[in-house]
């Protein structure tokens, strides 16, 4: 069944989207199936130009939504493209993941949700490339969004015609999860001494706030109980190249003003997408359980003491987020579940398709020295290793990086 479409003009560009519906579970039709949205962004005399396929950050999120003019990364695109801008299963116009399934027992909900990874998002996109008629196309991965280019890379990299990567080169050779998160605590507590350096003042601060939180019953606008933990994930601001100030510019704020509620209210997205929460740290699973790594691996100071966490998960979030709590059980038993394999390390080792990608030297997200050896395992794959910018360098300067990956990953630099 093709796809149903609508386009639409804007100054800039001329934007069609699509409807199309995939398998639930890939390879097995009697689960029926699920919608997933396009939209496809093009040069008004770009029309007939080649595809590059945007796999955003996550997992949990649609992708990103164009601004008219076109800008950043988007603008440089359209000189050489058409953009395929796809909302990944589960989030934005495509089926939905609310409560997953309302009054379903937990088991089945966990379940659901174990066909929501990269691996899927592959297939949806090699059924789509076929319903559009492309012989190859080029993908740009930004962080999670990298982590699916491996997976194609290793699922059918005869759909693909070069792939360039931003902060999201994962590990591919069945590294244990938990070394993934020890390294990412390690990077966090490097952010959090170089923000007291910028900021020395605002420890007292933040001391001062957590102490509060802990005696006194604080709720947010939506009802919400702030506790310290949850306050301790400001720190997700730390990895991004603004988040020095965001999180400076809340600490600031008289302690239970208006202001500082509702801008604590808002500096997580974790409610807004569950399944960023609840599929997390599955995205690091080459294989096996996670059993709550970030969780179990964390030092104390970032649990009673003053050290901020970054993208990490802990069990108590089901409980302190009322948007999460549709999940609790799920997600306990998708902490245990033993998931598959999403990278195949000898088949990249021989990959011929042509690959460029950002290495950040202080990415708080994803560990540098496990991208640098993703980088020597996947054959002809070309690094750009930068302090120039944190994780979110393609949302900061996204023209200058995606020209800078072309001319590399098309031999010009």
């Amino acid at each position: 069944m093709r796809a149903m479409s609508t386009t639409y003009r804007m100054p800039g560009a001329v934007l069609t989207e699509r409807e199309h519906s995939v398998p639930l579970v890939h390879g097995d039709p009697s689960r029926g199936t699920i919608g997933v949205f396009t939209r496809e962004l093009a040069a008004p005399d770009g029309l007939d130009r080649p595809y590059l396929v945007f796999l955003q950050g996550g997992p949990g999120f649609e992708a990103a939504r164009p601004t008219s003019p076109p800008s950043g990364w988007m603008a440089r695109a359209l000189v050489d493209f058409r953009v395929l801008l796809l909302d990944q299963r589960g989030t934005g116009r495509s089926t939905p993941v609310g409560p997953v399934i309302p009054g379903a027992a937990a088991a089945d909900q966990a379940e659901y949700l174990t066909h929501f990874r990269a691996d899927a998002i592959v297939r949806d996109l090699e059924l789509i490339r076929g319903e559009l008629g492309v012989a190859r196309w080029s993908l740009l991965g930004q962080s999670f969004g990298g982590f699916t280019s491996l997976t194609y890379l290793s699922l059918a990299p005869e759909g693909l015609r070069e792939v360039l990567i931003t902060g999201g080169l994962a590990p591919i050779d069945n590294r244990p999860v938990d070394e993934v998160y020890a390294a990412t605590w390690v990077r966090v507590r490097e952010a959090n001494q170089r923000y007291h350096d910028r900021y020395p003042g605002d420890l007292d601060r933040l001391r001062a706030i957590l102490r509060r939180l802990d005696e006194e019953d604080v709720r947010l606008p939506n009802g919400d109980r702030l506790t310290s933990r949850r306050f301790r994930q400001t720190g997700m601001w730390l990895g991004d190249s603004a988040g020095f100030e965001r999180l400076h510019h809340l600490l600031e704020l008289p302690f239970g003003s208006a202001a500082f509620m509702v801008d604590a209210q808002m500096a997580s997205a974790w409610e807004r997408n569950p399944i960023y929460a609840t599929l997390h740290e599955s995205s690091y699973a080459d294989g096996g359980a996670t059993r709550w790594s970030a969780h179990r691996l964390a030092p104390e100071e970032a649990v009673t003491g003053d050290l901020l966490g970054a993208e990490h998960v802990f069990p108590w979030m089901w409980d302190d987020y009322a948007g999460l709590r549709a999940h609790r059980e799920a997600a306990q038993l998708l902490a245990q579940h033993a998931w598959p394999r999403l990278y195949d390390a000898d088949r990249l080792a021989r990959n011929e398709v042509p690959v460029a990608a950002t290495v950040y030297v202080d990415d708080v997200y994803v560990e540098r020295s496990f991208a640098e050896e993703t980088a020597r395992g996947v054959r002809g794959l070309r690094a750009w290793v930068t302090n120039e910018y944190a994780h979110n360098g393609l949302r900061a300067d996204g023209e200058r990086i995606l020209g800078r990956l072309l001319d590399m990953v098309r031999g010009r630099a």
